[in-house]
């Protein structure tokens, strides 16, 4: 049992180094701008070496990048663990719901969480990693909504549009997040996304060809 007690601590000391870098990563990149930061500005402020950096992280597009594949998984995690006879607004709301409120739990965090996300949207490069990653939440979402709905994605085209409105929805808000919005007010505007989006997300395509009957 003593290697495998080892093993978790080493782990747990790995995640909490990646964790500072990122936090440090983060916060800089938040206030700073993209390409003002440097690899060297990460260290310092995390009081660790570049050797360090790199034994984690690729490059500092890196630790953006992850931090979105971070949201996508919670995302498709979430949708899994819905009650099955949720309708499928309820349950993608609250899937969509579930990274939003990771990122407004508190205000400080909130406010630089606000600011990343803007830096993700506003960078080119950083924008185009998050659009790349959108597909693949969206195969994610698609796989679960057939399942959910028994229906065949291959043939039936509900899954597909459902996750693709999901990630519209979920990037209204994202553009809509403003300076000072706190988690309420976040909540609202998941609210009012999914409320636009609901009545086409909640008429399944029943009797469609690709259907499938039980």
């Amino acid at each position: 049992m003593a290697p495998r007690s080892d093993t978790t601590l080493a782990e747990r000391k790995r995640q909490l180094v990646a964790e500072e870098l990122r936090n440090a990563a983060l916060m800089l990149l938040a206030t700073r701008g993209f390409d003002a930061v440097t690899v060297d500005d990460i260290v310092a402020a995390a009081g660790m070496s570049r050797r360090t950096f790199f034994r984690y992280f690729a490059s500092k597009e890196d630790v953006v990048v992850r931090f979105i594949a971070d949201m996508g998984t919670d995302v498709v995690a979430e949708l899994a663990a819905r009650p099955k006879d949720e309708p499928p607004s309820v349950a993608l709301r609250h899937a969509i719901w579930r990274p939003l409120a990771g990122c407004a739990d508190q205000p400080d965090h909130a406010e630089r969480s606000r600011i990343v996300v803007r830096l993700i949207l506003d960078t080119p490069a950083l924008h185009a990693r998050w659009l790349e990653r959108q597909i693949h939440w969206r195969a994610g979402l698609t796989a679960e909504l057939a399942a959910r709905n028994g229906l065949d994605p291959d043939t039936d085209p509900y899954p597909h549009l459902a996750a693709g409105m999901a990630m519209l929805a979920l990037d209204a808000v994202l553009q809509q997040w403003q300076p000072g919005d706190d988690e309420q007010r976040l909540a609202e505007l998941t609210d009012h996304a999914f409320a636009v989006v609901a009545p086409a997300l909640d008429r399944p395509s029943v009797g469609a060809p690709g259907r499938v009957i039980d």
